[in-house]
Parts: C-alpha cells; structure tokens; sequence
C-alpha cells in the first residue's frame, strides 16, 4: 500500500490493550509498541475515507523514531489548516447541518489535531454580517456547513471584507478586486450541493472533510453583478433568466415541499413555455484557451487553468487588471428567448452529472454564455433531455453558447423608455400571467436565478473576475473506473 505524505491525516501512538489483535507470533512478545497512521482512501466515485494501518516492534525506541518522523513531515506540510472558522447552518435542506458536522466531521479535525471556532447562524445573513467584523486573519480557513446559499453568503461575506480592508468600492463594475486568500471549505448539507459536487465530484460531508485537512486548494472564478453602478450579486455557478429564473421564483414559495419543489415549479415552468425578448451584448474571452464545444473538461491540475493562473500573476505584476475594453470588441444579439444561463463551472449534479456546459472551467477567467432561442416545446425537451444523457447539448440550431469574460443583458421592456397606454396594459396583463403561469400568455420580465437565490434586475452588468477566490478542494479527479 503506497500513501503520499500529503495524503497522511495524523499519526498517533497505540496502546496494545486497547488494540487487541491475533497476530500470532507477536502474541509470544512480552510487549509491543505500535503506532497508528490515519490515511486517506479513495473509494468509488470520488468518495474518500478514513482508513488506518497500526505498526507494531518490539523496540520502544524505533517506535518512537517511526511515530517522530512522521509527525515531523506532517508539520511540513505548510498548506494544512491549523485552525479554521466554521459556520453552520441549523436550517438548511433537511435540518441537518449540526449534527452532520458533530458527528461526522468534527471527530476528523480533532483527530488531525485542527482547532477550531463554531458558530451556529441564527438569521440570514449572519455569517455574511460577522465575516466582516471578525478577525479573519487569524484563521487558515473558512469552512461553511450547508448548502449552495450558505457558501454564498460565506463567499459574499469574505469578498465583501477583502474589499473594505483595501479601500476597493465593489459598486464600481470595473475595478479590480482583490483576490481572497482565506480558502473557503464545502461541508454539504443543503437541499442542492452544485458547488461541491462540481469542484470535489461528489457531495459527501466525510470527502469534503478531508479534502479540508490534507489542504487542498482549488482557485475559483467569481463573477460580479450590477445594475447601474450598483453592486448586486456574486455568483460562482450559474446565473440564469428565464426558464431557471421562473423555477426558482416559482419554487421559493413552496419551500415547504422540500427538495420536490424543483420537480414540482420545473414541470409547470416548462408547461407555461414562457419566453422574453431582450438584447445580450458580451465580449469574447479571447485569451482563454479551449471552448464551451470541445470536450476538455476541467479536472485536477487542469492545464487551461494553470495558463490563465500564470496570465493572472503577469498581470498582477503590471499594477493590475486593464479594463478598457474597445466597442468593436463587443458583440450584440437580439432575440427572444426561453433561457439565458452564464455559467462558470460545469454546474454538474446528481441528476446532470454533465451540467449545463459540461467543458466549463472553474478559474480560467471566463463564463460560458447559452442562450436558448424561443421553439417548440418538443424541441425544448429534447435540449433539456440531453442534460442528463452523453448527446451534445449544444448541438441545436436554436441553442448559441459563447465564452465570455463579460457581458450586458436589457430587457424588451427595460429597452423602451416611452409607454403608451397599449405597453402599459401589457406590462399590467404580463404581471398578472407571471401568478398564473399555466396561460399561454407571455411575461414581461423574468428574474435571475443567481446561484439559487432570486435576483430583480432587468439590465445587469456581469463580469467574470480570475481566481478571486479559492476552495479546499482539488477539482474532479480522474479516475478511469468512475468516467466508465
């Protein structure tokens, strides 16, 4: 059995009675002296285990030297966390955030001998609220306890303070945020885990755990939202409007229906096969190598990754990102459409174990933009079908997807400044459609979908911002029995 030092979580001395074995010639010794070694063991899928192996001699002193050296290039290990702030959400998915984390996830950072800040969250918000007065710099990690909302608002609450410790005003759309060098640890306990499925591989609170304390590191793109040199949002996965936008608004009120409420809004948003008109203008991601057609998915030590993490540093050296972008960059489409999604990771999941574009890169400095035009709801279906199977998804003639480091979005409505009493009644009569959403009739705005939480805001600006922050995670390792 080989095991990387990197991959050792602790050693520790072992007691003979309390380890019992039948081990034949050593029950013949008058006394033993062994140690423990605590390691990880990958399982199928992805998952990861603690496993363990006891050493036993009958000499104390090469005992002693074995269990000192390991310690010794454990402590050398510099990129493990020492001491970590941890969040937990009592509320989220099933209820069941504080006892995943007492049971199943606390006993390993004691036994990797992490110490560690509890916070149990009381109201939305506070970790966001509390991130910004703590003393952060003394911890080697954040580490959040819930689903895909509460990673958000441990995400928004570190951004957020990076940028006041530096005097960067987030409401400007084109400054150059500073990136956050506290990782972020995933412990999965929502009703949806998009993020952690899509940067570890799976959702399981024990891998997620020991991704944290072996000290992995997995750097993350972020893209901005706003409206009016209004900062609104961050999002890391998927920013959607219209079809995702009407099944989150749909499904935020029926919460009480639990996980089934995405089943139950998604069948009656895709019922009401409702589409909007606006105009999309972005600029291409140019210097990013690969594209959202080709089938270079990202894995660890992903190699368009690692250019744009070298572009990133060539760039910090020159004082900064340059934001000046010429007007003949910039691409404009007009249309009506079903759905528009800017994704920056694959968004991969259980059920869409491709995701929404499965060649999506986490820290390549660009999102992939996938406009669906309006069609047949036949033909809708059969691009959503193919979400779940091997088929290209993007392989429709009413379906465009482009890489993208930022890009505009007006609404119709928003376009017109003039209102007649004509536009008045529609806006009024599309209102009313938008609480009855089974009528053929067509809505005048949908909302954004900004990585599951609800976004007014009919012209947005979105930018995608390089590696501005990092997870205790490594990517989706390749393992050829797992893609079989």
């Amino acid at each position: 059995c080989f095991v990387p030092i990197s991959e050792i979580i602790a050693v520790e001395e072992t007691e003979f009675n309390k380890k019992q074995r039948n081990i034949g010639r050593w029950q013949k010794m008058a006394k033993l002296h062994a140690f423990t070694v605590y390691y990880v063991k990958r399982a199928r899928n992805h998952r990861w285990r603690c496993s363990d192996v006891t050493f036993w001699c009958v000499d104390e002193h090469l005992c002693n030297q074995w269990t000192q050296a390991l310690k010794e290039l454990l402590e050398m290990q510099k990129s493990r966390p020492k001491q970590l702030l941890v969040y937990i959400n009592p509320y989220g998915g099933k209820r069941q955030g504080k006892r995943i984390y007492e049971q199943k996830v606390a006993p390993l950072f004691s036994l990797a001998s992490i110490s560690t800040d509890v916070v149990i969250t009381e109201h939305a918000n506070h970790a966001k609220d509390n991130l910004l007065e703590v003393n952060i710099y003394k911890y080697d990690g954040v580490v959040c306890v819930g689903g895909d909302g509460m990673f958000s608002e441990v995400m928004h609450g570190l951004i957020g303070r990076m940028q006041k410790d530096s005097g960067i005003d987030q409401n400007n759309p084109k400054a150059s945020l500073v990136q956050c060098n506290i990782r972020i640890g995933i412990i999965p306990a929502g009703s949806t885990d998009c993020i952690c499925y899509s940067t570890v591989g799976i959702s399981d609170p024990v891998t997620s755990a020991l991704h944290i304390i072996v000290g992995d590191c997995q750097p993350l793109d972020v893209s901005s939202v706003h409206h009016n040199n209004t900062f609104l949002k961050y999002s890391v996965s998927l920013l959607g409007y219209g079809f995702y936008g009407d099944i989150l608004k749909d499904s935020e009120k029926k919460r009480w229906m639990g996980p089934m409420r995405y089943d139950y809004s998604g069948l009656k948003t895709f019922l009401s096969h409702h589409y909007y008109e606006g105009t999309i203008s972005y600029q291409p991601a140019k210097q990013t190598h690969g594209s959202p057609r080709d089938k270079d998915s990202c894995r660890t030590g992903c190699y368009i990754c690692k250019k744009s993490e070298k572009q990133l540093a060539e760039q910090t050296k020159e004082r900064g990102l340059k934001h000046e972008e010429g007007e003949e960059d910039w691409k404009v489409i007009k249309g009506k459409f079903l759905a528009i999604n800017a994704v920056n990771m694959s968004c991969a999941c259980p059920r869409s174990p491709k995701g929404l574009s499965p060649a999506a890169h986490l820290a390549d400095g660009s999102a992939d933009l996938i406009l669906v035009r309006k069609c047949s709801r036949f033909d809708f279906l059969r691009y959503l079908v193919r979400h779940t199977n091997q088929d290209d998804q993007f392989d429709f003639p009413f379906v465009d997807v482009y890489r993208v480091k930022c890009f505009q979005f007006t609404s119709k409505p928003s376009e017109d400044n003039e209102s007649n009493v004509m536009d008045i009644g529609k806006k009024r009569f599309g209102q009313f459609c938008r609480d009855h959403p089974a009528c053929c009739c067509n809505i005048v705005n949908s909302i954004w979908n900004c990585d599951g939480e609800t976004l007014d805001g009919s012209a947005i600006e979105v930018r995608v911002h390089c590696q501005l922050v990092k997870l205790f995670a490594r990517g989706i390792e390749e393992n050829c029995k797992d893609e079989a």
